[in-house]
C-alpha cells in the first residue's frame, strides 16, 4: 500500500520562513553597515572626488544578472542594489545628485529614486549646463543629464583637465518597459583607477555636418548633435565602443564631406545589458 504524500506546509509554517529570511536580509545589510564603517576608517576620505567606482558598480550589477532566477523581476532587484550602494556611498561621503529637468521632471526624478533612492538629496535644474556646473563646483555630487538630445552643448564644459566627466550611461539594464527607462548620463569626479572604459565619451566639433553624414555615422557610434551655426557645423557627443574607434568615426566622416575642427575625451561608461521580454540579459554598448 503506497504512502499518502506528505501534505503541503501550512501558511503559518511559510510566514514563519519569510520572516526569518527577512531578519537575514536585516542583519546582512547591518553587517555591511559595518563594514562600511570600518572602510571609513580605513580610507579616512582622503580620496579625491565622489566615492563612487563605475567599474566595480558594474561588474557588480554584471554579477547579480547573471546569478538572477524566479519570479521577482529583475528592475527590482537592481533597484534595491542601487539604493543599497547609493546609501552606502552617501554614508561614507555624503553627495547630491543635481538633475536636469528640461525633458521632464517626472522622468528625470524617476530615474533619480530608482538608481540613487530617497535618503540622497535631489537638485533639480532647468538645464544640463546648470546641473554640471554644479558638479564642477562640488567635491563629490553627480549630475543626471539626459543621453538623448540636447539645446546646448553642455559637454564642452567637461573637455578641461580636472573637469568632471560622463562616468556611467543609465539605466545599466535596458528594457522597453523599465520603471525608469530614460537614457541619463551621469557626471561626476572620480579617480582614473575607478572608472570603467569599455565605451568612450567624446567631444568632436565639425564643420559641414548635416544629416546625411548623421546617418553615415549612426553605424557607427551613439551621437548627440547641437547645431554650431558660427562654424555651419555642430558640437557633437559620440560614444564610441566595441571595434569602433573616435578615428574611424573622424574618417567617416571626412569622406561624408565633414571637417573635424577638435576631439576631446569627456568620460566613458560600461557597456550596458538589454533585458528582453523572456528575460535573458544580452550586452549593448
Amino acid at each position: 500500500m503506497s504512502k499518502s504524500p506528505p501534505a503541503p506546509p501550512s501558511l503559518e509554517v511559510l510566514r514563519q520562513e519569510i520572516d526569518s529570511i527577512d531578519e537575514q536580509v536585516h542583519r546582512l545589510l547591518m553587517a555591511r553597515g559595518d563594514i562600511i564603517d570600518r572602510l571609513i576608517q580605513v580610507k579616512q576620505t582622503q580620496e579625491v572626488g565622489s566615492a563612487f567606482r563605475p567599474a566595480r558598480e558594474a561588474a557588480m550589477m554584471r554579477r547579480l544578472v547573471e546569478r538572477h532566477r524566479g519570479i521577482l523581476p529583475i528592475d527590482t532587484i537592481e533597484s534595491i542594489w542601487r539604493v543599497i550602494i547609493s546609501t552606502f556611498t552617501f554614508v561614507q561621503a555624503p553627495f547630491s545628485v543635481h538633475a536636469d529637468v528640461s525633458v521632464g521632471e517626472s522622468a528625470m526624478r524617476d530615474s533619480a529614486r530608482f538608481h540613487f533612492g530617497f535618503v540622497v538629496p535631489y537638485v533639480s535644474h532647468f538645464s544640463a549646463q546648470a546641473a554640471v556646473e554644479a558638479v564642477a563646483k562640488s567635491k563629490g555630487d553627480l549630475a543626471l543629464v539626459p543621453a538623448t538630445s540636447s539645446r546646448t552643448p553642455w559637454w564642452i564644459a567637461l573637455e578641461a583637465e580636472g573637469a568632471p566627466k560622463i562616468i556611467a550611461r543609465l539605466p545599466f539594464l535596458e528594457r522597453a518597459d523599465h520603471p525608469a527607462a530614460l537614457p541619463v548620463f551621469v557626471v561626476s569626479r572620480v579617480a582614473d583607477s575607478a572608472m570603467v572604459t569599455e565605451v568612450e565619451t567624446w567631444s568632436v566639433r565639425v564643420s559641414g555636418w548635416n544629416a546625411e553624414i548623421a546617418r553615415a555615422l549612426s553605424p557607427l557610434a551613439e551621437i548627440v548633435a547641437v547645431p554650431d551655426t558660427a562654424f555651419d557645423g555642430a558640437a557633437l557627443l559620440v560614444s564610441v565602443s566595441g571595434a569602433a574607434s573616435l578615428e574611424k568615426i573622424k574618417a567617416a566622416m571626412i569622406e561624408a564631406g565633414a571637417s573635424v575642427r577638435s576631439s576631446a575625451l569627456v568620460g566613458s561608461h560600461a557597456t550596458r545589458y538589454t533585458v528582453p521580454p523572456n528575460g535573458a540579459a544580452k550586452h549593448q554598448a
